[in-house]
């Protein structure tokens, strides 16, 4: 598909919010996976690197001429316009109160719009942010470690959600 192709197409109700990345590449791979899974947008704040930038350019092999984004200073200020504007923001972080990724069914918020929210490499999601958040999802880990890469992360998540929303008559 050309990039005029994929503006031109519909997009999933599912964007991506990526608080203080340091990882360019990381950031790169994020592009990379939204251009591949037909996400809507992706809002890139704090200290999250922006395109044009080589690091970024190398990941996402050209996903960011494909997939709409913007720059937000403020990441609480985007966040609560988001949801203003009726979307649902959900944090992928590791809380006391956080759904196990394979158990949530988001489903029924697709029409409202759905925002994965992405931390920072070593601190993760902000408190700030996660308390803003409508809730908090994690990925089952059955290894020494307890966190993947953002972008791995993100890669499995985004996958996972935008698998239901295209297919929501037929999963369970």
């Amino acid at each position: 598909m050309t990039e005029e192709g994929f503006a031109a197409s519909d997009k999933i109700a599912l964007s991506v919010l990526m608080e203080d990345v340091r990882s360019a590449h990381n950031v790169g791979s994020v592009f990379r996976t939204a251009d591949c899974l037909g996400l809507d947008q992706v809002y890139l704040c704090g200290i999250t690197a922006v395109p044009p930038h080589k690091q970024i350019h190398k990941t996402a092999i050209g996903a960011t001429n494909s997939v709409t984004w913007t720059y937000h200073q403020d990441q609480l200020a985007l966040a609560r316009d988001l949801q203003s504007r009726g979307n649902l923001l959900i944090a992928l972080e590791q809380t006391y109160e956080s759904i196990s990724l394979e158990e949530i069914d988001l489903r029924p918020y697709q029409a409202k719009g759905i925002v994965l929210v992405l931390g920072n490499e070593v601190d993760g999601v902000s408190q700030d942010l996660v308390d803003m958040c409508d809730l908090a999802v994690e990925i089952a880990q059955y290894g020494t470690k307890h966190s993947f890469n953002v972008s791995v992360a993100a890669g499995i998540s985004l996958h996972h959600i935008s698998t239901q929303l295209r297919h929501k008559d037929e999963i369970k």
